[in-house]
């Protein structure tokens, strides 16, 4: 016998309206939806039911495998801790990020990163996660090793993006010295004549390793069908780079004239959730409601904070930014899509039911209940 659920009396967020109506799930995808506010079924009582939440880009679990400086924690423990989080953020599908290539910052020798991608293999064969889940490889492309930590990863399916990141100081994310001291100077607590060693070094260390480095990713991702991101493109130069590599996310553009340049190439613009509920970027670049206004907003991540995923549309809608059809859609079908994930990201006839009832009144959202394939997860 097919397993059917129905939600009934909800305001069904579309790609393009909103509606009052019941949603059919029939072995965990939507069969239908009609204008019933019948008491059948689960009766959401007017509130939202969205499309589970798509997020490229988190750095959160690597916060649970090493919440304190020096303290590394059980792999498949720090997953679930991790997927419980995302999940009741109503994130149904996630990227997870994994940082590979080593520089003080990071402190992750080779083989950890591929430790925590066999957990998520092992814990997603067990049944023990809540949303699907996928790897983001971070390649932080200045590092030496950066190569061989790639390897580690060759052939394996899990793998469905990659970021082409380089945090040298003097470019990108940190164009000015100011900006780079702030958050590296405090973070590692360097007295002046350290400071200007490690930056001396890091400046090196990108002049003799990025391009290369770069170039080799990008040929291994196309023989292996790994999209690519770029991260913090700068300026026109960066994005015609970045476009010539098949690049199709633009990760946290750093300048409008960056951001307008991606999104014109046909690339899909990335920016940070936090970015948008704080109103400003943590390390002094363009804000994301700047890009939102100027139509060139195209996906939101949660970075640092999963339950900014839900919150930020909600700002955005509030704001008059854009409506909440199409800020919802930062966080579902465009992320989907853009990675080739055709079968989610919209409540539509045949796609999965990752779904998530959304109550909010005014101010903070609060996240109701979350099904992935039909099944409730939250």
């Amino acid at each position: 016998m097919p397993q059917e659920t129905i939600l009934s009396n909800a305001q069904i967020v579309l790609e393009d309206e909103i509606v009052t109506g019941s949603i059919l799930i029939r072995d965990g995808l939507i069969a239908g939806m009609d204008s019933d506010r019948s008491s059948r079924g689960e009766d959401m009582a007017g509130d939202y039911v969205i499309p589970g939440l798509v997020e490229l880009h988190t750095d959160h679990l690597e916060s649970h495998y090493s919440p304190r400086p020096g303290v590394v924690w059980d792999s498949l423990a720090a997953l679930q801790a991790h997927d419980g989080q995302v999940a009741s953020s109503g994130i149904t599908t996630v990227f997870d990020c994994l940082r590979i290539g080593s520089d003080e910052d990071s402190g992750f020798k080779q083989g950890e990163m591929r430790a925590i991608a066999d957990a998520i293999r092992y814990a997603t064969s067990e049944d023990r996660l809540r949303a699907s889940h996928f790897v983001h490889l971070r390649c932080e492309v200045s590092a030496a090793d950066v190569l061989e930590h790639f390897a580690d990863f060759h052939g394996d399916p899990q793998i469905k993006l990659a970021s082409l990141m380089d945090h040298a100081p003097g470019q990108r994310q940190f164009q000015t010295l100011d900006q780079y001291s702030l958050y590296y100077k405090k973070k590692r607590r360097l007295n002046d004549a350290d400071f200007e060693r490690f930056v001396a070094r890091r400046i090196e260390e990108s002049k003799r390793y990025a391009d290369p480095h770069r170039r080799a990713i990008v040929e291994a991702c196309d023989e292996q069908g790994i999209a690519l991101a770029s991260h913090d493109d700068a300026t026109v130069e960066h994005v015609e780079e970045s476009k010539n590599f098949g690049v199709r996310v633009a990760e946290f553009p750093t300048s409008m004239e960056a951001a307008k340049a991606s999104h014109q190439a046909g690339m899909a613009v990335l920016m940070g959730a936090p970015n948008v509920v704080r109103g400003k970027s943590h390390s002094g670049n363009i804000s994301a409601k700047e890009l939102a206004s100027a139509g060139v907003l195209d996906v939101l991540s949660s970075d640092y904070v999963p339950f900014s995923l839900i919150h930020a549309p909600f700002v955005l809608a509030d704001e008059g930014r854009m409506s909440l059809s199409q800020s919802i859609r930062l966080v579902t079908a465009t992320p989907a899509r853009t990675v080739g994930l055709t079968d989610r990201g919209s409540i539509a006839s045949g796609l999965r039911a990752d779904l998530v009832r959304v109550r909010r009144k005014a101010g903070v959202p609060v996240v109701r209940s979350v099904w992935r394939e039909g099944r409730r997860v939250a």
